[in-house]
């Protein structure tokens, strides 16, 4: 568990609060406060929520910022955790740490024969670009095959499937947005 004192600190000098100040404000005492920032004691899921509240934070925004130096703009290969299936659809996910993601940026690999299976349907938008391979991509009532170097970008409302129909392993970087994971 990464420690958050530090970080804490630095945005309530930010906001250029006194820990007395600060506990006024949050209900939380000056002491529970220091200790906190001096990362003597872990605060309570509901006790870091009422400073985070004082200090104008959202949860989500600050524990993305406590990474060691922060969060990095960059991402390895391992760093880009799987969250299909390899043997079937691969999708590699970019950000999905990240504390203010929009959007869904994903590398898509799909075997021979692999297929999304049933029509699909979400609020979003989403893009792509088939970097390798045969991809049948249906939208609504129409259906196209799409090779190397074309791409998509439709209301994901509308139902849709993708397909590899090639003899090959077809591979897609998409764009979603907003998240739907």
């Amino acid at each position: 568990m990464p420690r958050i004192g530090e970080s804490m600190k630095r945005l309530r000098l930010r906001r250029h609060l006194s820990t007395r100040e600060l506990a006024a404000r949050s209900g939380i005492s000056h002491s529970t406060i220091s200790l906190i920032e001096r990362d003597r004691i872990s605060p309570t899921l509901d006790t870091l929520q009422a400073v985070l509240d004082a200090l104008g934070s959202r949860l989500s925004e600050f524990l993305g910022t406590i990474r060691e130096g922060g969060v990095s703009p960059f991402y390895l290969a391992d760093d880009m955790p799987e969250i299909g299936n390899p043997d079937n659809i691969s999708y590699r996910i970019i950000g999905l740490d990240h504390p203010h993601r929009s959007i869904q940026f994903l590398c898509e690999t799909y075997c021979v024969g692999a297929d999304s299976g049933e029509m699909l349907t979400h609020i979003a938008q989403e893009t792509g670009y088939v970097v390798s391979g045969q991809i049948e991509l249906t939208v609504g009532d129409a259906t196209r095959v799409l090779n190397k170097g074309d791409g998509y970008y439709f209301d994901s409302r509308e139902f849709h499937r993708f397909r590899n129909v090639g003899s090959t392993k077809a591979e897609i970087v998409s764009a979603i947005t907003p998240p739907s994971y």
